[in-house]
């Protein structure tokens, strides 16, 4: 992973440029740096995040729209995201990936993920490898933030005239980072 990419947000003026006056700013002042919460009648963003349980966003309620997939993967998707966009008239959105994803090397996890299948629901040995095999390769993250930038790139060829960033939750410290792009 290059941690390089990684621009920390600890004052309001690490926020990038290209986010102030958008949702994304919010976003981060609420998560990041403690602003008190406005209060919202819709939402005014899309956040696609991983389903990881030590990740929680410091967020008003009504703020956001909250899509969790294992990875963050938002592929499978995108009637979700469009119905966001569509309906909810949501102007960005955010993609959050975090450090020491499950989804990264999933394969290398297959002996636990059948054992877990067959002991804790009551899988045959044979159906819980099937199904790993059948859905490991669809979700199966090699890079955490070279995933995002692909995603998000994919996203942005699909909804062009939306804000779509990729962020970064650091499970250090619990805070998002954003992500230099070239």
């Amino acid at each position: 992973m290059d941690n390089s990419l990684l621009i920390k947000v600890t004052d309001v003026k690490d926020i990038f440029e290209q986010y102030i006056n958008t949702p994304i700013e919010q976003l981060i002042k609420y998560h990041n740096l403690g602003y008190p919460f406005d209060n919202y009648n819709k939402a005014q963003l899309l956040v696609g995040m991983c389903m990881d349980n030590r990740k929680q966003l410091n967020i008003p309620n009504n703020f956001s729209y909250i899509l969790r997939t294992g990875g963050g993967n938002l592929r499978y998707n995108e009637f979700k995201i469009s119905y966001a966009i569509a309906l909810g008239e949501v102007k960005a959105i955010a993609l959050i990936g975090h450090n020491n994803c499950g989804m990264v090397n999933l394969m290398s996890k297959k002996d636990r993920f059948v054992k877990g299948l067959v002991e804790n629901a009551g899988w045959e040995e044979k159906q819980a490898e099937e199904h790993f095999m059948s859905f490991a390769p669809m979700f199966e993250i090699e890079n955490e933030i070279e995933f995002l930038l692909s995603e998000s790139k994919r996203l942005r060829e699909k909804y062009r005239n939306m804000l779509i960033v990729p962020l970064f939750y650091n499970l250090d410290d619990n805070l998002l980072y954003q992500i230099k792009e070239n």
